[in-house]
């Protein structure tokens, strides 16, 4: 057996900034080493490892594209060696639209470029992980996939159409790795934000926080990236044990049906 002392492991997609940093620092306090992740070894990505290594964890940087699949078992194979064996893995990178606007008018390009990211990258590299745990002797440590989609995988922002798609497509992978990996007892989530203040919600977060006072979401505010980070590292630490498969709205209620 595995020694029982071994720590869990984690690799954060997206981690340089926003809600995958704030996930990053709340799995380095609990206990988590943790991979962030960047598209490039740049000096963005050097200062978010050494916020999350400020909570006393082991960190490594790794930079790669999610998007190029062919990167993904070295960037696993890298993380291994240096921090041990994953446990846990964090698709959280993602991207926008590249332009807001009428969906007679989207783009193939952004429409391939949202379903590259958002949907084929975290489910390949979701395949690329369970590969790995089924492949050797576990850990008693619980061991989880947790995807990052959106709200918008429910409901429609008819500006960003091929984005609402990815995250719909998104989610549905969540709940195919949740059926695939349950009988492995590995537990999958789709976290899914709503109103989040985060670099991609920038240009739009005034008007965010408008709707939010006026009553879009229960509690009348936006989320902040760290309150969405809490959330993931609750997951990734089964704090919710018997459950997978779950779908969590990290939304301030925003999607509760009313009248």
């Amino acid at each position: 057996m595995i020694a029982s002392t071994a720590k869990p492991v984690a690799l954060v997609t997206g981690s340089s900034r926003g809600i995958g940093l704030a996930a990053a620092e709340a799995l380095a306090r609990e206990g988590f080493s943790v991979a962030i992740n960047g598209l490039s070894a740049d000096d963005e990505l050097a200062a978010a490892a050494a916020r999350v290594s400020s909570n006393g964890a082991r960190v490594i940087a790794v930079a790669f594209d999610v998007a190029d699949l062919a990167a993904h078992e070295a960037a696993l194979t890298k993380i291994e060696a240096e921090l041990g064996p994953l446990t846990t893995l964090v698709n959280n990178a993602g991207v926008g639209v590249l332009k807001r606007g009428d969906l007679l008018e989207v783009t193939e390009e952004s429409w391939d470029r949202c379903l590259r990211v958002n949907a084929k990258a975290m489910f390949f590299l979701s395949q690329a992980f369970a590969r790995r745990l089924l492949a050797r002797e576990r850990s008693p440590l619980f061991h989880s996939i947790v995807n990052v989609t959106s709200s918008n995988s429910v409901a429609v922002a008819v500006q960003r159409s091929e984005y609402c798609a990815s995250k719909a497509a998104a989610s549905m992978v969540s709940k195919a790795l949740a059926v695939r990996l349950g009988r492995e007892n590995v537990a999958v989530y789709d976290v899914q934000p709503g109103l989040i203040a985060t670099e991609m919600t920038a240009p739009v977060i005034d008007s965010y926080r408008e709707r939010a006072e006026q009553g879009l979401t229960l509690f009348p505010r936006v989320g902040e990236p760290e309150e969405v980070g809490a959330v993931i590292a609750s997951l990734a630490s089964g704090r919710l044990p018997y459950t997978t498969g779950q779908t969590i709205s990290a939304d301030a209620g925003m999607l509760v049906p009313r009248f």
